[in-house]
């Protein structure tokens, strides 16, 4: 049985009051509202990141995850963070390939393979996330693209490494544009993912997978998101940022 996952990923928002603040209304929430086997995991910005998983260390469902991580173990990298340095202040998952990533800081497949395996060495869990911009759906691309994502960094996994791995799909087209993707749309687009890690691994890893939807998910919209085979949860942005929407979203399952 695949997890259950809504991860809030706060992005560069929050000061260290204001972050205390949220994470302790939204485990307060966790502990009152939901019942079930769910993974809640919740992604501040590194200076936040041990105050905040101290916070939440009495609830079993809560987790911690940083939004980024150094493809290095160490070393002469100013600025940068490694997976040893995540893990040791409690850290247990990490996004990586986020789509802002990607085009804001121009990280490749390679970079994020690197990036994968310095994480799973550490014993930490990856988001990986990928998806297609508004030029691809529109050319009908979408499939190919997304695939190319998959296989450039994912497939040179092997199986035990690829066991700790959580997909989420980012619909970037559908992200500030106006247009909004169906979850019928995000349905075939996760199910396309699955055949594919099917392809690089096999049938039982990639039924294993669990995989995210990251396009937009609110509590208007998020019980049919996920009531959909393939879609196992939601990677939040905005709505992360409210305790309210984002426990109104992990009790949409």
């Amino acid at each position: 049985m695949r997890k259950r996952i809504v991860a809030g990923n706060w992005k560069m928002n929050k000061t260290y009051e204001e972050a205390l603040s949220l994470v302790s209304e939204i485990d307060n929430m966790v502990k009152d509202e939901v019942t079930g086997d769910i993974t809640v995991i919740v992604a501040p910005p590194f200076p936040f990141l041990q105050s905040v998983g101290k916070l939440t260390q009495g609830n079993d469902l809560m987790h911690l995850a940083a939004q980024n991580v150094s493809e290095h173990e160490s070393g002469a990298y100013t600025g940068e963070v490694s997976a040893t340095m995540l893990k040791s202040v409690g850290t247990e998952y990490v996004i990586i390939g986020h789509s802002e990533r990607r085009m804001y800081h121009h990280e490749d497949a390679q970079t994020l393979y690197k990036k994968l395996k310095a994480t799973i060495a550490q014993g930490l869990k990856p988001i990986f996330c990928c998806g297609e911009p508004l030029e691809e759906r529109d050319a009908e691309n979408h499939f190919e693209y997304v695939g190319k994502q998959l296989h450039n960094s994912l497939s040179y996994l092997s199986n035990e490494e690829f066991d700790q791995v959580v997909v989420a799909y980012e619909p970037i087209w559908a992200i500030g544009t106006g247009r909004t993707a169906s979850s019928q749309q995000a349905q075939e687009m996760h199910a396309y993912i699955r055949e594919q890690l099917s392809k690089m691994f096999d049938a039982e890893a990639a039924f294993n997978c669990s995989i995210l939807y990251g396009g937009s998910c609110n509590p208007g919209n998020a019980k049919e998101l996920f009531s959909q085979p393939d879609v196992d949860g939601g990677l939040i942005g905005g709505a992360s940022l409210k305790s309210r929407d984002f426990a109104d979203i992990i009790k949409s399952f």
